[in-house]
């Protein structure tokens, strides 16, 4: 657990002593303890390192590099909807963009952002008229290797049972939860 001040640590911490370790990622066990704001996940956290890595080759496609801040990645943003984009989480990279383009739009892209640790917090869109085609695969396979090659450790955030599936075909192993929530 991670708090933005020691009083909330100590508040949050506080309502969860009683409950049993698998339901402090529980949405509904949490919101009965806490009074929350807002909420997010929960979701599967999944790690991969080189000797677990899947590799994806792009095949005829072609894997495009863009700066994290480029105007193109905010029209895929925009495509996939203010939900889906925040929970891709792609404003927030540090890395380049993976992308592949279809006519010249950005249709998928993968980033990374540095954390503590180490970790490569990997963050993946792809725009709903072209899920289900292997795109996240391949733009993630390119960000997880990037990450890799910097000595990092690839760390997957999943939610949606479709963005697991990729994770688990990329070699990630899922090895804990995540739910973060703004206490009100």
């Amino acid at each position: 657990m991670t708090a933005p001040s020691e009083n909330a640590a100590v508040f949050v911490r506080d309502a969860l002593a009683g409950l049993p370790v698998e339901a402090v990622a529980h949405a509904g066990t949490v919101r009965k303890v806490l009074p929350v704001a807002r909420m997010l996940g929960p979701a599967a956290l999944a790690y991969v390192a080189a000797d677990g890595y899947c590799p994806v080759e792009p095949g005829v496609l072609t894997v495009e590099q863009l700066p994290g801040e480029h105007l193109d990645l905010r029209g895929l943003e925009k495509l996939a909807g203010d939900e889906e984009a925040g929970e891709a989480g792609l404003e927030g990279i540090t890395s380049p963009a993976s992308v592949v383009r279809v006519d010249g739009h950005v249709v998928a892209a993968a980033g990374y952002r540095v954390w503590p640790s180490r970790t490569a917090h990997i963050s993946v869109l792809t725009a709903p008229a072209w899920r289900g085609r292997g795109l996240a695969r391949i733009t993630g396979s390119a960000t997880v290797a990037r990450a890799l090659a910097a000595g990092l450790l690839p760390q997957w955030r999943a939610r949606v049972p479709a963005s697991r599936r990729v994770a688990l075909a990329l070699g990630f192993r899922e090895l804990g939860s995540q739910l973060s929530i703004e206490l009100g």
